[in-house]
């Protein structure tokens, strides 16, 4: 990639202009440095769904200014000081609520997305390619794609999924939190035991589109079908080391492993439960004794009666450096990311609280000896790369093949599972 090459040669050369204030370490302004030349792109971060649900003006995008201190953990003051160069805005619908009609809520998060980057030309620019988020960090934009998490939206449909890429969404988390009809969710009942035949599909129409292939959220068996099937390479969003936090959202090693040859990346996030095997341990704990009690208000009163006695864990910054580091030894350097997962919650590790911290985790890395293009490359040279090559299979595949006509009772229905 020409611009990580140059940015690469900028930063090893010490050419870079900029001055750090009195009061940061060394590391910390050697971060910004590296920060100010090459684009930090962060795997996802929820705003969307916030700006839906907010309590105050829900899905308004004009009351819920991000020229202002936000209430959550997201505005643009903090988007810049923490460097962040182009962004995956999460357009997120939950997989529960198929009465309501997952593609009218689809389309309604995607316009909340694309609104929010049309209020703030200023600082946000939409983004489709990789190209396109180089040339807005040039300009001193973040590059705003837009990343769709869970298949459900699709209501098994190719058609549906290639209008989504038409409208800009450039990756699919397979699942959410909901097993589909074609592909098991890591958090619900494994019934298919992997990707189905027309779950495969649609990583071989994703691969065609030139949507990037997400699979955080999805099952070990999942991820190698996924793996198995995919002509281009895979992203994890929002995911962590699995050796180090037994949680089942995040990545066994044995499929750490098989990112090499795929050409993947794992975005590590920060939610305490996937970095801190304490947290998870405790949230284990907590789903135990509140089992039995399906109210809500009864589930909440429960726990926070139990947090009393048994105050949570804290998980922490050097947690993420930890997966970070995991990821890099197991699966190699050019595969490892940042994927925050913020999401408007003050739950999230001591020392990465909002937007404004990224530096920081950047720093701590720094002390553990990484390098400035080993940074590059995790900042967002792997996942631009990831993009980049999506396209270009994309390219491809367009001129070998038609689009898909499959459907789910053609491939699945009554056929057993290949």
């Amino acid at each position: 990639m020409r611009l990580m090459t140059t940015v690469t040669a900028l930063v090893v050369a010490g050419g870079l202009v900029g001055t750090a204030s009195a009061q940061d370490d060394a590391a910390l302004a050697r971060a910004r440095r590296i920060l100010r030349a090459a684009p930090l792109v962060d795997g996802h971060n929820d705003l969307p769904i916030v700006i839906r649900e907010d309590a105050k003006a829900p899905g308004d995008v004009e009351a819920y200014d991000l020229r202002r201190r936000t209430t959550g953990d997201t505005d643009l003051d903090r988007l810049r000081k923490g460097q962040v160069g182009a962004q995956f805005w999460s357009v997120y619908i939950p997989g529960e609520i198929k009465d309501s009609g997952y593609a009218r809520v689809q389309l309604e998060q995607i316009d909340i997305a694309r609104r929010i980057i049309e209020r703030y030309p200023e600082a946000l620019s939409l983004a489709t390619t990789a190209a396109e988020a180089e040339t807005a960090f040039r300009q001193g934009k973040v590059g705003s794609f837009l990343g769709m998490e869970g298949g459900h939206a699709i209501e098994n449909s190719l058609g549906a999924l290639r209008i989504y890429a038409r409208l800009g969404v450039r990756y699919m988390t397979l699942t959410h939190n909901v097993t589909l009809d074609w592909a098991d969710a890591a958090l619900d009942v494994e019934k298919h035991g992997g990707l189905t035949r027309f779950g495969k599909e649609v990583v071989r129409e994703m691969n065609r589109l030139g949507m990037v292939v997400d699979i955080s959220h999805v099952t070990p068996k999942v991820m190698h079908d996924a793996l198995d099937v995919t002509e281009a390479p895979v992203m994890f969003s929002h995911s962590s080391a699995k050796a180090l936090t037994n949680h089942p959202r995040n990545v066994p090693d044995d499929v750490l492993r098989r990112l090499g040859k795929n050409g993947g990346v794992v975005m590590v996030t920060f939610i305490p439960a996937f970095v801190s095997q304490a947290v998870a341990d405790w949230d284990l704990k907590v789903r135990e004794v509140t089992r039995g009690n399906p109210s809500l208000v009864d589930m909440e009163r429960i726990r926070a009666e139990y947090a009393k006695t048994h105050p949570r864990p804290e998980a922490t910054l050097k947690d993420v450096a930890d997966h970070i580091e995991h990821v890099r030894k197991v699966a190699g350097i050019d595969h490892v990311g940042v994927g925050s997962d913020f999401y408007g919650s003050t739950d999230m590790p001591k020392g990465l609280e909002d937007v404004s911290k990224f530096p920081e985790l950047f720093a701590e890395l720094i002390r553990r000896g990484w390098t400035d293009a080993e940074l590059i490359k995790l900042a967002g040279g792997n996942i631009l790369r990831v993009v980049r090559q999506n396209e270009v299979v994309a390219r491809r595949l367009q001129k070998e093949r038609p689009a898909s006509t499959a459907t789910i009772d053609k491939l699945d229905r009554g056929v057993p599972k290949a």
